[in-house]
């Protein structure tokens, strides 16, 4: 599911699945009471192939292991304000001024090994995220005080402050991992994971993936009766957009979730049964690298801010199904309620789209531009900048064509570096970037979204993989 950002600029975005009931590979109606049975093929376009790791704490792979071979204390809906579904945990409980919060942990759920989950699991995992502070990708351990078993089945979490905000972190966002199996990896920061041992209701490994398609089996073991339905899901992996929306409007898979042009008649318009949701639930966005000198600058920021055409990305990278975003971070509709428009109109109409007042910023900031249309600093470096982007969405490919030119009418110079997935991730994560176009994961308000981008224990030495 691609998700989507803004801080420096953009357009706001959503996850655009699309599903179809028909195909001869999609599963049975009616699943045989010996279990599960038929095949579903999921169409993700990911601009790379893929690794066979399933490291459910690198950011790289979580996206393959959390949810279908791990799994959390609780399912929370982040498009119903946060409703939190028993998981791992059959319940939970709020204590001393909201400093603690002790789970329940599920009686009879099996790792995918056979082996029990137990409150030791629980707390073996958050302890190993202290342990192992690159794995604590949401920084709950800024927060933690201690995390331990009590009683029989619980487990209790101490805070150093209330934290019910953390609840969605804590209970829905920490893979649950078999002590018996973890406590044998010499490195978990880099171990890959290539044969995962979690709960969820499949299993995946070396032995079933490959660059191309990593297979997804049937837990045996899995927990909840009669689940799961399908016995396997394969997931292929797609370079770009265009192979991936061809292999889903041709049937050859019955969901998917990428960005499809003119999805009406390449999509819809093929089955009657081919349906798509688009829900905005993040933002996709410019990150700026503020340890460059030019760019640690607030006017040239704001400027960027100004000068990028949001409306135009929106209207030509993603054809109108992304609304262009707003400077506050705030995705609407989806949290209208959430946005003082009155405050953001005194900023400059929300930062506006206004070529004019962005070259103002500059030159009051002492910048001057050369013969060649670019601006450059009193010591004569230009404002040139890469922008890091995955050269497999074509959708992020266009917008960002659309805002190297919105920079240019104001005399900064954006050069894009469209990369495989791989090594725009791995740039990404660890800071290897001037810009970079990208988005973070949001939660069940704009409070998540915007403690990604602002909490600085998300943060780590450029070259350091951060959360």
């Amino acid at each position: 599911m691609r998700r989507l950002k803004t801080i420096g600029v953009l357009i706001a975005a959503g996850a655009l699945a699309a599903a179809c009931s028909s195909g001869s590979s999609s599963p049975s109606s009616s699943t045989k009471a010996s279990g599960p049975s038929g095949v579903l093929t999921i169409d993700n376009e990911s601009g790379g192939t893929w690794t066979c790791d399933f490291n459910p704490f690198n950011l790289s792979y979580i996206g393959y292991s959390l949810g279908p071979v791990y799994e959390p204390l609780a399912f929370v809906n982040t498009l119903q304000s946060g409703k939190a579904t028993p998981w791992l945990a059959t319940s939970w409980t709020w204590g001393a001024g909201n400093k603690t919060l002790t789970f329940t942990i599920r009686k009879g759920v099996k790792f995918s090994n056979g082996n029990p989950l137990t409150p030791a699991d629980v707390a073996y995992t958050f302890n190993l995220l202290k342990k192992n502070p690159t794995l604590d990708i949401n920084a709950v351990w800024s927060v933690l005080s201690s995390v331990a078993t009590s009683g029989s089945d619980q487990v209790t979490m101490t805070f150093k402050t209330a934290a019910v905000p953390y609840f969605y972190y804590i209970a829905d966002q920490v893979p649950i991992v078999d002590q018996s199996v973890w406590s044998k990896v010499a490195n978990p920061v880099t171990y890959p994971d290539k044969n995962p041992v979690g709960t969820g209701a499949f299993t995946a490994g070396s032995s079933t993936c490959t660059p191309q398609n990593i297979k997804y089996t049937a837990n045996k073991h899995y927990w909840q009766p009669g689940r799961p339905k399908v016995a396997t899901v394969n997931y292929p992996s797609f370079l770009t957009n265009d192979t991936a929306n061809t292999y889903l409007a041709n049937g050859q898979a019955q969901w998917g979730s990428q960005f499809i042009p003119s999805i009406a008649k390449f999509y819809t318009s093929k089955n009657p049964d081919y349906k798509y949701w688009f829900p905005p639930v993040a933002n996709v966005s410019m990150f700026i690298n503020l340890t460059n000198p030019i760019l640690k600058n607030v006017a040239v920021r704001q400027a960027m801010a100004y000068a990028i055409n949001r409306q135009q990305a929106s209207t030509i990278g993603e054809y109108g199904y992304e609304p262009a975003s707003n400077q506050a971070g705030i995705v609407t509709p989806t949290f209208s309620s959430w946005l003082d428009t009155s405050q953001a109109a005194s900023f400059g109409n929300n930062y506006a789209h206004n070529t004019a007042k962005a070259i103002s910023i500059l030159q009051a900031a002492g910048y001057k531009r050369g013969s060649n249309g670019i601006f450059k600093t009193p010591s004569g470096q230009p404002l040139s900048f890469t922008i890091l982007n995955n050269g497999g969405f074509s959708d992020w490919v266009a917008a960002v064509q659309t805002i190297q030119t919105s920079l240019k009418a104001i005399g900064i110079q954006v050069t894009p570096e469209n990369l495989a997935a791989t090594t725009y991730q791995t740039d990404l994560y660890t800071g290897k970037y001037q810009l970079a176009y990208g988005s973070e994961t949001g939660g069940p308000t704009p409070y998540y979204e915007l403690r990604q981008w602002l909490y600085s224990a998300n943060s780590a030495p450029i070259g350091t993989a951060a959360g």
